[in-house]
């Protein structure tokens, strides 16, 4: 580093994403849960020639073409909502505006791994709750918390999922406390709590465009709740990159939102491989955690997560290892199409019997 950095990021650990090759034509890439599938077909159709050459100018700062959308979708009003680049830069605004009494922020102790970062860089004390034997999240374990609550439902990487319900015992246990449920996973199974909104001026959900309809190289998220939660993060926003999304992100997002058969369409099919896959992978003997997102966490106790993921490389698949005495025995797998699904069970049956029989490939 070099001597000019400020101090206080000296020690700073990034977010390490998950592995981007530059060519992914031999492989088959199922560690950064993107959709397998198209965007909608609008979005490829208003990303036009006369579009391109409006790039010239800036975009909208208020995104309106695009909120307006996504209210639509979700039967909010406009002020409601608020578009960023990427949920990631929400959370950003969220942690930078948000810490609750004392500057602190409670959040799983297993999940997405930035809310650490975002602590550390914002200045707000991580709060690592624990979770049940099971990799539950327990409601309860948030009861009158002290501090700024952060939750992603359905969770990462273990895909559980809370119910409506509980979100909401969260809530009413904290109403003097903002809660944010994170939802980039939501639309594969699990129920989102934007139907709370109303009722709870302390609850944000962020959701994202990245997976469920096919734009993770879009980046566009966004968040809902309260117009008073919305206008502070607007406060944020403006203050830091009012332009922080470009002209055909907000025409992509836009179209994606409103084209709901595609939407469902793609959605269901993910669900359904999911469930096939499953299948699969426990009639080998693999423990698979229930999962409502467009991946699964998977353990075997005839190899490890290190060495299943190392193996599976070897036949061109990559999937995601997360290291840690918790995790480590785990791999996280996207879901792509069925034929991806079904290279990589029968790799999984190549590499058990070679494990049987001491060979390997």
């Amino acid at each position: 580093m070099s001597r000019f950095l400020n101090d206080r990021f000296s020690s700073l650990k990034p977010y390490t994403p998950g592995e981007q090759p530059k060519s992914t034509q031999k492989l088959i890439k199922l560690n950064t849960n993107e959709n397998p599938y198209e965007p909608a077909p609008g979005v490829m159709k208003v990303i036009s020639d006369a579009e391109l050459r409006k790039l010239k100018l800036y975009s909208e700062p208020d995104a309106s073409l695009l909120t307006e959308a996504i209210a639509g979708f979700y039967g909010l009003k406009n002020e409601q909502v608020i578009a960023g680049n990427g949920s990631d830069e929400i959370l950003a605004f969220i942690f930078m505006a948000f810490q609750g009494r004392g500057g602190r922020v409670l959040y799983p102790e297993i999940s997405y791994s930035f809310y650490p970062v975002y602590c550390d860089i914002f200045g707000a004390e991580g709060v690592k709750v624990p979770l049940g034997e099971d990799f539950s999240v327990r409601p309860e374990d948030y009861y009158d918390a002290d501090g700024t609550i952060v939750i992603t439902n359905p969770n990462a990487p273990t895909g559980m999922a809370l119910s409506r319900r509980q979100i909401e015992d969260i809530l009413r246990h904290n109403r003097d406390s903002l809660v944010v449920i994170d939802e980039a996973y939501v639309d594969f199974g699990a129920e989102s709590a934007v139907g709370l909104i109303e009722t709870y001026d302390n609850l944000l959900v962020v959701q994202t465009l990245s997976k469920s309809r096919s734009l993770a190289g879009a980046r566009v998220g966004f968040a809902m709740g309260s117009s008073e939660l919305i206008a502070d993060l607007n406060r944020i926003k403006f203050s830091f990159n009012p332009y922080n999304l470009d002209r055909l992100a907000i025409l992509a997002g836009a179209e994606a939102m409103k084209d709901r058969e595609h939407f469902e369409k793609t959605r269901r099919r993910i669900m359904e491989t999911r469930e096939a896959f499953v299948t699969e992978m426990e009639k080998m003997g693999f423990k698979v955690l229930p999962s409502k997102a467009n991946f699964v966490f998977a353990s075997s106790d005839r190899i490890s997560g290190e060495e299943y993921f190392s193996q599976l490389r070897k036949y061109n698949i990559i999937v995601r290892h997360f290291k840690g005495e918790k995790t480590g025995n785990y791999v996280r797998i996207t879901i792509g199409t069925p034929e991806e699904m079904k290279a990589l069970t029968e790799a999984t049956g190549e590499i058990l019997s070679g494990l049987a029989d001491g060979s390997r490939r």
